[in-house]
């Protein structure tokens, strides 16, 4: 193992094996959640829809010690006894709240499903049928819907193929750029076993981190129908660290971390077009919160941007959104 591998391995904690007497269902779908309170019924409405009975499918949710609903309420409410209810005793993030969800759960195919994401109609049976399809298939995913507080859909991912299989050329596509939103994802648990957890030192981009890593080792079996929904609200992990520009900050932390995982003829060219892409979104964000006046939002999206991809064409955008927000902000 590298040296680089060796200090990665450090930031993650060890997924332990399903012990050998432990009667195994082939999903585990395992809902982590934090004050989502509001939009938990129809997360659980939507697993349950396609509920492939305890035999089948491990249904959890796994809370981060809410201080502001009552989850298991609302579990109990819903699940009728079906759904299993797992309380931190004490808040400890999300990461080691996603790390509870992999360490509990038992099935060979585990969905890490946010508390306030939905599934679609037919996403487990259309999954499930890419792993069947081989045992170099370590992680399976659709495109998905963006939804906003109340569900109404903003856009759609875009479409990696037209049919279901394998993913060409899946580690360079995925490290380019973050395209797959954690609920549209399903990964072997044994792949967790064997890479480990989450990465601790990001906050917001652990999951393009954690796919990348995936894809160095694993194929990847697509899906082109949206049978997920990601639920963007300010409320959000990442909505909460746009106005930092820490979102950016650690979007770049990943990919100095996934770097090392690419073949070192594609590195160079992957990570720089990964950086490109990523300056166009932080300028894009600029002007966005710049349209409301948000003068700091603006100017910390604009910097990160300059990080990204420093160029007097970035810095000139850059500029003119700050420019555009401290104008809007004087008008009010």
């Amino acid at each position: 193992m590298s040296d680089s591998a060796l200090h990665d391995m450090r930031h993650r904690d060890v997924v332990e094996p399903v012990a050998d007497n432990v009667v195994r269902p082939f999903w585990s779908v395992m809902i982590p959640t934090y004050n989502c309170g509001a939009y938990l019924r129809q997360t659980l409405a939507s697993v349950l829809s396609q509920d492939q009975g305890p035999d089948r499918m491990q249904i959890e949710v796994v809370d981060d010690a809410s201080d502001s609903d009552e989850p298991r309420a609302i579990v109990e409410e819903l699940g009728g006894g079906r759904v299993t209810f797992t309380r931190q005793p004490t808040n400890v993030g999300h990461i080691a709240n996603f790390h509870t969800c992999l360490q509990r759960a038992r099935g060979e195919v585990v969905h890490l499903l946010h508390g306030d994401d939905l599934v679609g109609p037919g996403y487990y049976e259309a999954l499930e049928r890419g792993f069947r399809t081989s045992p170099q298939i370590g992680a399976a995913f659709c495109r998905a819907r963006l939804i906003d507080e109340t569900g109404e859909e903003l856009s759609t991912t875009e479409q990696e193929e037209d049919r279901a299989g394998p993913l060409p050329n899946h580690l360079i596509r995925l490290a380019r750029e973050q395209r797959i939103m954690t609920p549209s994802i399903a990964v072997r648990r044994d792949a967790y076993v064997e890479l480990g957890g989450f990465d601790r030192r990001l906050v917001c981009s652990e999951d393009w981190e954690m796919w990348v890593r995936l894809a160095a080792r694993y194929a990847f079996w697509y899906e082109p129908r949206p049978l997920a929904s990601y639920r963007m609200h300010v409320h959000s992990n990442t909505g909460r660290h746009i106005r930092s520009g820490a979102d950016m900050a650690y979007t770049r932390r990943a990919m100095d971390i996934f770097a090392h995982y690419l073949p070192p003829a594609d590195r160079r060219s992957t990570v720089r077009r990964a950086r490109q892409t990523y300056a166009k979104a932080a300028l894009a964000m600029a002007r966005r919160v710049a349209g409301s006046g948000d003068v700091p939002a603006a100017l910390a999206q604009a910097w990160q941007a300059i990080r990204f991809r420093p160029s007097p064409g970035v810095a000139r955008a850059g500029l003119g959104a700050v420019l555009r927000s401290l104008l809007r902000a004087g008008e009010t």
